[in-house]
């Protein structure tokens, strides 16, 4: 079973996409901050990581960067899932690190498809 980190600032984005995540067969992990999100990424070492843009301190263009520079978690792919459309920050998110963006608010059949397509499955 796939596990998938949930970094988002919301609770109530953490519970829509968990529900997603779990109704479909992952173990769901949450962190409410870019910087809990970096440490659990090294801690937990989730199999994926579904990244918020918009929160307070580290936010999910800089925790993603650290994700995706550091060796102990390099490895993990990151997906940006962020209410900020615009193909500018699409592409910045990407040359942060992350594999792919999902604009919000989330669909079950896109999130799913995304998260097969990174994991290989």
């Amino acid at each position: 079973m796939a596990r998938v980190l949930i970094v988002d600032d919301s609770p109530t984005e953490i519970h829509i996409i968990s529900t997603m995540l779990e109704r479909n067969g992952y173990e769901v992990l949450s962190a409410t901050s870019g910087e809990e999100g970096v440490e659990m990424a090294r801690s937990q070492r989730p199999d994926l990581i579904l990244m918020d843009i918009v929160m307070p301190g580290l936010n999910g263009f800089q925790a993603t960067r650290q994700i995706a520079r550091d060796p102990q978690t390099a490895g993990i792919p990151v997906i940006i899932v962020s209410s900020k459309g615009q193909e500018s920050d699409k592409v910045w998110g990407l040359r942060q690190g992350a594999k792919d963006y999902i604009v919000k608010p989330v669909t079950e059949p896109e999130l799913l498809a995304k998260v097969r397509a990174v994991l290989g499955g």
